[in-house]
């Protein structure tokens, strides 16, 4: 335990701080504890703090129409593809509102080419991200929580947001009045508070004050008459046995009173004895304790440098191991991007693609299709039919005209001759 608590605490703090938020999957894991289950509860309990300060209802949820979160939404899972597109918007927004242009995704996008966006911006911040991109796809988990923590601190940095110190209202305090009355106990205070006394007890107590001022009054009023002195005729022995029977109830109760500064005084004095009584006892188990654990942490200390020196080697083949590693991812982001930059041409291309086959299909069954040249044939048979006909119709009228201008010639030359004849016959006479 004490050489793996030397290894974390001076080399490989931001190590032990990413494991313990769940980063570094594949790297050696510190034991954690019991309550890093719930850490990621604190997280999205902080985060939805920020969203309140970062104005996200009125810039984000009500311009797209979603529902406000719950204080645990991204620590639960509720609906794996509804919380997964929240966290895209939300990542999306964050990153606009810390100054980066970036557009914001859609439902129908590849979900791949969004996480790792998402990744890029986040690493450009300077932030960490050492765990595998398909823990991101659940839409919930400590990752999540994460990521979106870092980009709402980052978003708040950028719009020059700063944390002040709480101001508490001043309360005014009311001084307890303590009536002069009840300060001192007087002659008049006793008679009350032992009258009252008498009328509430059902053991009815003689109290000598009372007896006394009873005594005194009778005898400022006797004094004042002027009278011989009385000589008591009372029996002696009478009165001793008045005396005895009467004794027992001539009782004197004082009531103590909690509030009584007296009191207060008194346990003050007591528990300052204890107390010193008390600390001579620890101070020497304390001074003990106090001895043992310094020497155990020069001991840790020594240790921990040793230990340290040790792996100075292994430390600094880690730190390049871990450069190369985010160079390599590096490389395979851009090598991703390029990739989905070259999917979206081929879809494109595959898409014209398909229009031109579906163009030569329909060509291509319009030429062998014999139904037009059928159609051709039956018009050509049509139309020498109506030739034909036409023909026929043509003689018809053909031969009715030349009938017609046979008929008018014969009846042209009938009336010719008609007419020739009785000239000639006139001629002869």
């Amino acid at each position: 335990m004490a050489a793996a608590a030397s290894v974390v605490s001076p080399a490989g703090l931001e190590d032990a701080v990413s494991r313990a938020r769940g980063e570094g999957a594949g790297e050696t894991v510190v034991e954690r504890g019991p309550g890093a289950a719930y850490h990621m509860f604190v997280v999205m309990e902080d985060l939805v703090e920020k969203l309140k300060l970062l104005r996200y209802e009125e810039g984000l949820l009500r311009k797209s129409g979603l529902k406000p979160p719950s204080r645990h939404y991204f620590a639960l899972p509720t609906n794996p593809g509804e919380q997964f597109y929240m966290f895209c918007t939300l990542a999306a927004w964050l990153i606009n509102k810390a100054g980066r242009p970036f557009e914001q995704p859609q439902e129908y996008d590849d979900p791949n080419a969004t996480i790792s966006n998402i990744l890029s911006e986040l690493r450009s911040f300077g932030r960490t991200a050492d765990f595998p991109p398909s823990k991101l796809k659940s839409g919930y988990g400590e990752h999540i929580c994460y990521v979106l923590d870092c980009l709402a601190e980052e978003a708040l940095k950028y719009i020059g947001f700063t944390w002040k110190r709480p101001s508490y209202p001043v309360e005014e305090v009311e001084e307890e009045t303590v009536p002069e009355d009840d300060a001192e106990l007087t002659l008049n205070k006793l008679d009350e508070e032992f009258v009252e006394e008498e009328t509430d007890n059902e053991e009815n107590f003689i109290d000598l004050n009372i007896l006394k001022a009873q005594t005194y009054r009778l005898d400022m009023n006797e004094s004042a008459k002027q009278e011989d002195i009385l000589e008591s005729t009372t029996d002696a022995a009478e009165w001793s046995l008045e005396v005895e029977r009467v004794l027992p109830q001539l009782k004197v109760t004082i009531r103590t009173d909690n509030k009584d500064w007296r009191i207060h005084v008194d346990q003050m004095h007591q528990h300052k004895s204890g107390i010193e009584s008390a600390l001579k006892e620890t101070k020497g188990f304390l001074d003990k304790l106090h001895n043992e654990i310094s020497r155990t942490l020069e001991k840790i200390g020594s240790r921990e440098k040793y230990i340290n020196n040790q792996l100075e080697h292994l430390v600094q083949e880690h730190r390049a191991a871990q450069a190369q590693l985010s160079e390599a991812r590096e490389r395979y982001q851009q090598g991703n991007g390029g990739v989905t930059e070259r999917t979206r041409l081929l879809a494109e291309v595959t898409e014209e693609l398909e229009k031109v086959k579906q163009e030569m299909e329909e060509k291509g069954s319009s030429m062998t299709d014999g139904a037009p040249l059928v159609k051709i044939k039956q018009s050509l048979t049509k139309l020498k039919q109506e030739t034909i006909q036409m023909d026929i119709r043509i003689g018809v009228v053909e031969h009715t005209l030349l009938q017609s201008k046979l008929k008018e010639k014969s009846n042209m030359t009938r009336d010719m001759h008609a007419t020739v004849i009785p000239e000639s016959t006139m001629g002869a006479y």
